[in-house]
C-alpha cells in the first residue's frame, strides 16, 4: 500500500455496545494510524462528516433504521480532504443491510484480533494500492487496466508482458495484487506464480486463463493463488476480487 495516507479517519456508528467497543480498542492497533471517533445519533454522524475529513464510516447493523440508511446517505454526499468516504456495514448476517447504500458489508468480529484483521483488510479500500497487470496480450493489459481504473477503489496500476518481466517489476518495487495471465510465453503463469509465492508471500495473486480446462482453478489455488478469472470476464467479476482483497462482500439489494 501507498504511504502517501500516513492516517486514517474512522468513525464507528453505533448505540453503546461491546461491539462498538471491540472496533475501537482494535482501531488503536491496526497497521496504519487510524483516528477512531463514535457517533450515537443520526445528526451527531452527519455533523461529523459534514466538518472533518472522513475516510472510513463504520455502520453498525444494529444501528435502527431509517437511521441507519440516512448516515449512508449523509456518507455518500460526503467529501474528505481525499474522497468521499468508504461506508462499511458491520452485520451479523448480509440479511441485516439490505438495500443499505454502502460499499460493502463485513461479519462482526467476536473478538479483537478478528477486529484488527478487519480494519486492516478494509483500509485497502481507503489506502491506494499498486497492482500489477501480466499478460503477453498488450490489448487484455488495456482491458484490464480500464477495468481497475474504473472501481471505486484507489489502485497505482503498472504492467509487464510476461512472466520474466514482472518478478523484474517486483524487484524494483512492491506490490498489493498482482492479475497474472496463465498461458504466456517464456515463464508461464503457474511457474511464475511458483516463485511469487517464494519471494513475495505476502502478495496476492489473481490467476487469469482462457483455458477450458477446469483442473487449472484447482492447481493454481494449491499454488497459493488468492483467486481465479476465466476469459472472458466482467468488470463485475474484478470487482468481487477487489472486494475480497479489502475484507468486504457486496451489500445484497432488494
Amino acid at each position: 500500500m501507498s504511504n502517501d495516507l500516513v492516517s486514517v479517519r474512522m468513525m464507528i456508528v453505533s448505540q453503546p455496545s461491546p461491539d462498538r467497543d471491540i472496533w475501537r480498542q482494535a482501531a488503536g492497533l491496526a497497521s496504519v494510524l487510524v483516528e477512531a471517533t463514535k457517533a450515537e445519533t443520526t445528526a451527531e454522524a452527519s455533523q461529523m462528516l459534514a466538518r472533518a475529513g472522513i475516510d472510513v464510516v463504520l455502520i453498525d447493523a444494529d444501528f435502527p433504521e431509517p437511521h441507519r440508511s440516512a448516515v449512508a446517505r449523509a456518507a455518500r454526499s460526503a467529501r474528505s480532504a481525499r474522497s468521499r468516504p468508504v461506508i462499511v456495514l458491520s452485520a451479523a448476517s448480509d440479511a441485516d443491510v439490505f438495500g443499505v447504500d454502502g460499499d460493502g458489508v463485513v461479519t462482526k468480529p467476536s473478538n479483537l484480533a478478528e477486529a484488527q484483521y478487519l480494519i486492516d483488510r478494509m483500509l485497502r479500500a481507503r489506502i491506494p494500492n499498486r497492482v500489477l497487470i501480466v499478460d503477453d496480450s498488450s490489448t487484455m493489459r488495456g482491458i484490464v487496466r480500464k477495468i481497475l481504473l474504473a472501481t471505486r477503489f484507489p489502485l497505482e496500476v503498472a504492467e509487464a508482458e510476461e512472466g520474466g518481466a514482472a518478478l523484474a517489476r517486483l524487484r524494483e518495487g512492491s506490490f498489493d495484487i498482482i492479475f497474472l495471465d496463465y498461458n504466456m510465453p517464456g515463464l508461464n503463469g503457474l511457474d511464475a506464480l511458483a516463485e511469487i509465492r517464494r519471494d513475495h508471500p505476502r502478495l496476492e495473486v489473481v490467476m487469469i486463463t482462457s483455458s477450458e480446462d477446469e483442473a487449472i482453478a484447482s492447481r493454481v489455488r494449491a499454488a497459493g493463488a488468492a483467486a481465479f478469472l476465466k476469459k472472458p470476464f466482467f468488470p463485475a467479476d474484478i470487482d468481487a476480487v477487489l472486494y475480497a482483497f479489502c475484507g468486504l462482500r457486496a451489500i445484497p439489494m432488494r
